[in-house]
């Protein structure tokens, strides 16, 4: 069954993350079939712009942590794959609008911060939730901090904490937060707008705001993320997600006498 799915329809190809059984998390299956996806609609002459959307109540969940857990120490990790889908998204030579209507998490900030215009409804939620795994926002990095206040990123990556859509579109992480009724609307309008430009004139204005080049930069912070991943600490925190308790390293809470 296809975990990412594609429509287009006048000039605008949809690709719908379909994998709500894990929260639309970043398995190595569904990251091949987001590359493949982009791959046939870069050679696509009818397609003018593209929209990343999804199925179910999440946008996306991360890198995909039961995978994770499974590929042990040694194993290469989604993680390490989703430098690929940045690149290919940053670098894709046309239009790219992030659909969000639900809460994205890690990873899935990565997505939202490589297209070139993001909405989000105002009640999504959102979470560099990475530390508090015991491990580092590193990959996403590359097309996150381009985009964040940086008082906004040193709260939010230290933190780990939630924030909603409202707050997204404060700091730069999404264009426009709207209400759950006005969001295809705008996404629509965008679209319409995109779809007017000259291809080549898009593809040029897009080189022009993606002056720095990050596939080496995403090489890098692949390595630096596999290895928290790999690590001790990563292993407990994402042991304590699944199993739903404390991490290890969470100070115990003081007692009434303290």
């Amino acid at each position: 069954m296809a975990l990412v799915r594609t429509v287009t329809d006048a000039g605008v190809t949809t690709m719908t993350l379909d994998s709500p059984a894990n929260r639309n998390a970043l398995s190595t299956a569904l990251m091949r079939e987001l590359l493949d996806a982009l791959a046939e609609a870069l050679t696509d002459t009818r397609v003018r712009a593209v929209v990343l959307s999804h199925t179910g109540a999440v946008f996306c969940s991360g890198a995909d942590l039961k995978e994770t857990v499974a590929a042990g120490p040694d194993g290469r990790v989604p993680a390490e794959m989703i430098a690929d889908v940045l690149a290919a998204l940053w670098e894709f030579p046309k239009p790219v609008v992030a659909r969000v209507a639900g809460p994205a998490r890690a990873g899935g900030l990565g997505l939202i911060a490589a297209a070139d215009i993001a909405v989000c409804t105002r009640d999504a939620t959102f979470a560099f939730s990475e530390v508090r795994l015991g491990v580092i926002p590193a990959v996403i990095s590359a097309t996150v901090l381009p985009r964040l206040a940086p008082r906004a990123a040193a709260e939010l990556y230290l933190t780990g904490d939630v924030f909603d859509g409202v707050r997204a579109a404060e700091i730069g992480l999404v264009t426009a937060a709207v209400t759950t009724e006005e969001l295809d609307g705008r996404v629509r309008g965008y679209c319409d707008s995109l779809v007017r430009g000259g291809p080549l004139a898009l593809a040029g204005a897009k080189q022009l705001l993606r002056r720095t080049a990050i596939r080496g930069e995403l090489a890098e912070l692949s390595t630096r993320s596999a290895g928290y991943f790999r690590s001790a600490e990563g292993r407990e925190g994402m042991a304590a997600f699944r199993e739903k308790r404390p991490a290890a390293w969470i100070p115990a809470a003081p007692t009434a006498d303290g």
